[in-house]
């Protein structure tokens, strides 16, 4: 067993849990910082898979995503430990601190902390949204970027379709679209080679 990889677990996932206030988009960022930079736990490309499958999924997002980390690196117990390493502090500080809730609940003070943070979680949502669409411009081009914009946006917003079977439609249409790259790029380079 390798303790340095569970302390790195547990360490990353109580960070993301106690400081991931305002649900599981505001995590997202959080996670992805302390799987990608810090630990190095899976590359930027596959934290976007991740992302879009534990979207598809159902349940709290977060915990998904904790639970596929803790799995990659240790298995089912590193998943179990993830999870709890994720979920445990926020849970005990929830239970200890709810007679205070209910004390402090028409406090201006309080309402003004949580209108102060609701910016910062706006923020941190367009720095991640806008590094996935980069990725999106230079993997598919700037037309299949905006397309899929738009069309995202389309079923999204308008037809108000469910998140899931849009990532789901796109991950079908992502293998679609690799197997057609790659045979454009071997048929382009055959052609270069004949000639």
């Amino acid at each position: 067993m390798s303790w340095k990889v569970y302390s790195g677990l547990i360490a990353g996932m109580v960070r993301t849990g106690i400081l991931g206030y305002g649900g599981g988009p505001s995590v997202i960022p959080l996670i992805r910082y302390e799987a990608v930079v810090r630990y190095k736990w899976v590359s930027d490309d596959e934290f976007g898979e991740i992302l879009a499958i534990a979207n598809a999924l159902p349940g709290p997002i977060a915990t998904k995503m904790a639970a596929y980390l803790g799995y990659k690196k240790q298995g089912v117990l590193g998943a179990i430990v993830s999870v709890l390493a994720h979920i445990l502090p926020t849970s005990i500080a929830i239970i200890a601190l709810l007679g205070s809730m209910y004390a402090l609940r028409e406090s201006k003070v309080v309402a003004g902390m949580v209108a102060a943070v609701r910016p910062v979680i706006f923020v941190m949502l367009g720095m991640m949204a806008y590094e996935f669409a980069k990725k999106a411009w230079s993997g598919l081009g700037k037309i299949f970027a905006i397309l899929f914009g738009v069309i995202a946006f389309v079923l999204l917003q308008l037809l108000d379709i469910h998140p899931g079977i849009v990532v789901a439609v796109f991950l079908g249409y992502g293998v679609f679209h690799l197997d057609l790259v790659q045979r454009y790029k071997a048929k382009r380079s055959s052609d270069k080679e004949v000639s």
